[in-house]
């Protein structure tokens, strides 16, 4: 059951996100997969009856709102941060795309869900929830509150359309080496369909770059286009060696110190891992835990 005290930790998430969606309400209200009329009441303080448990849930999912008691996340301006949040922002502004290939448990995906919460106009696109053709377009279109359940060849040119008229748009599209070869072609379709109306970016772990240069050398249709299209560059952040080891306890350790640890050094020791890298997933559930772990006692996370 969802208290009234959820759905308005829920309606307030909904305001927070209303103003970085350049559509209408009846746009924003698909994007989350509720109808418009449902959409004004709740926003108007009508919230009994509207929405099913299971929407106000999918709706909180969507937007990740935090229905535990763990307090909320801090952001901290690592340079990994600032890095993908640069090229995210040239990207949008000039409708560009760029291809991030860098190591797992860095905060690309953080960093990125950020952006995309902050800025207008910007899709975030888990492709591992989306692998293939069919789910990829659909869940670009819902993205932008356009209709997704209709014909794929509709939602598709209604989408390009679309994002042709909008001011601006991004597309992030995060674990992208986890997408069918299907997929791979429809991104070169709609990156050709949209050029110079909307930005893209390709994010994911040292296996997304593999893949590609894979494909590349077995001549594979559409890979060596793709790249192209993507600036023919594996971009990186962190830096090989030793030189990236310690990169990435500074970036840990402002993590910690961001969301309240005590002893940030304590607890980079104990989420460290064999490679001599921290783990940032590991400092997350460790500070989930409270004081015991590090948290100070008076952070209000």
């Amino acid at each position: 059951m969802i208290t009234k005290e959820l759905k308005l930790k829920i309606v307030a998430a909904m305001a927070e996100a209303r103003p970085m969606w350049g559509g209408s309400d009846a746009k924003f209200a698909k994007s989350l997969g509720i109808s418009g009329s449902q959409y004004s009441r709740v926003k108007n303080g009508d919230i009994d009856q509207v929405l099913s448990d299971t929407a106000w849930i999918a709706i909180a999912r969507q937007l990740e709102v935090n229905l535990g008691n763990a307090p909320e996340w801090k952001t901290a301006k690592t340079p990994v941060y600032e890095f993908i949040s640069a090229q995210l922002t040239v990207c949008q502004e000039e409708a560009l795309s760029a291809l991030l290939c860098d190591l797992s448990d860095i905060g690309k995906t953080w960093t990125a869900k950020v952006y995309a919460k902050t800025h207008r106009n910007v899709a975030y696109i888990d492709c591992s929830l989306a692998k293939g053709k069919t789910l990829l377009i659909r869940q670009i279109a819902r993205a932008f509150g356009l209709d997704y359940t209709g014909k794929l060849g509709d939602v598709e040119a209604n989408t390009i359309y679309y994002l042709k008229s909008l001011e601006k748009p991004l597309i992030i599209l995060d674990e992208a080496g986890d997408l069918h070869y299907e997929a791979w072609l429809e991104i070169k379709a709609l990156w050709n369909a949209t050029e110079g109306a909307c930005g893209w970016y390709m994010m994911g772990a040292d296996g997304l770059k593999a893949k590609i240069q894979r494909s590349i050398d077995c001549k594979k249709v559409g890979y060596t286009e793709i790249f192209s299209r993507f600036g023919k560059r594996y971009g990186k952040v962190v830096e090989e060696g030793e030189a990236g080891r310690e990169m990435m306890k500074q970036t840990a350790a402002m993590i910690a110190k961001a969301n309240g640890a005590e002893d940030a050094g304590k607890l980079l020791r104990k989420t460290m891992g064999d490679d001599g890298m921290p783990s940032l997933r590991r400092i997350y559930k460790e500070l989930r835990k409270g004081p015991c772990s590090g948290r100070a006692n008076n952070s209000n996370r």
